[in-house]
């Protein structure tokens, strides 16, 4: 079985009930559900909550919700890992097997089914222990600034002040959407980001943290300008 987990608990601080706040017309999660489910990747696509409404607003949306999740794996400083690992043994308890897993974040409005199908495929490949969507810096990190309290700035590595940007070698960053695992790999307490994980790359003009209200309006307005073409 290919299980698709969506993690999303009821506790948002910094934006409040913002996995079923309304987003360019819909509930944030619905966004992620959507996708899951038209990429054809995916035997079961559910949701692991400890709130009621959310797990309704998903319900709808076209996931399941099987359970709720326990309040010890719902406060802030939860990772990710047990949440998904206590996903997979919950679906497990009726003798099901699940061989991969797709952990896909609520909150990733700009995840598609193309890059979904592509995860998977690449978890196939030999070696491969995680894959999930990276995307490259917009600005050499080689030439970022540190700012001190009296706003005075110097590098970070003052030896590539002479450097041409174009000379500097491309630098990524995971872009906070999916990560496909074999299930095995989820209970396994190993770095997502050690041995074995492959980036799949994707324009940055596809990838946005949402943790303030400022990012959610610039979500909001890439996502409108998009359009079609997300």
């Amino acid at each position: 079985m290919k299980l698709a987990v969506i993690p999303a608990r009821g506790g948002s601080k910094r934006i409040p009930r913002k996995n079923i706040r309304d987003f360019c017309g819909r509930p944030m999660i619905s966004w992620s559900i959507t996708a899951a489910l038209q990429s054809g990747s995916f035997d079961r696509v559910i949701v692991s909550t400890d709130d009621d409404e959310i797990a309704e607003v998903a319900a709808a949306a076209g996931a399941e919700v099987p359970f709720r999740r326990p309040p010890a794996l719902s406060d802030d400083h939860t990772p990710t890992r047990p949440v998904i690992a206590h996903a997979i043994d919950s679906v497990v308890t009726d003798g099901t097997r699940v061989a991969s897993v797709c952990c896909l974040y609520a909150t990733a409005p700009f995840v598609s089914p193309d890059d979904l199908r592509a995860g998977y495929a690449k978890l196939q490949e030999p070696g491969v222990s995680y894959s999930f969507p990276v995307t490259r810096f917009a600005f050499p990190i080689q030439r970022a600034l540190r700012m001190e309290t009296d706003g005075q700035v110097e590098m970070f590595a003052p030896e590539n002040f002479l450097t041409r940007s174009q000379d500097l070698e491309d630098a990524w960053h995971d872009a906070g959407q999916f990560y496909w695992a074999a299930a095995d790999q989820w209970r396994k307490d190993a770095p997502i980001f050690g041995a074995g994980a492959v980036g799949i790359p994707v324009p940055h003009w596809r990838v946005q943290d949402i943790d303030t209200e400022e990012d959610w309006r610039r979500a909001e307005l890439l996502f409108g300008a998009l359009g079609s073409g997300r």
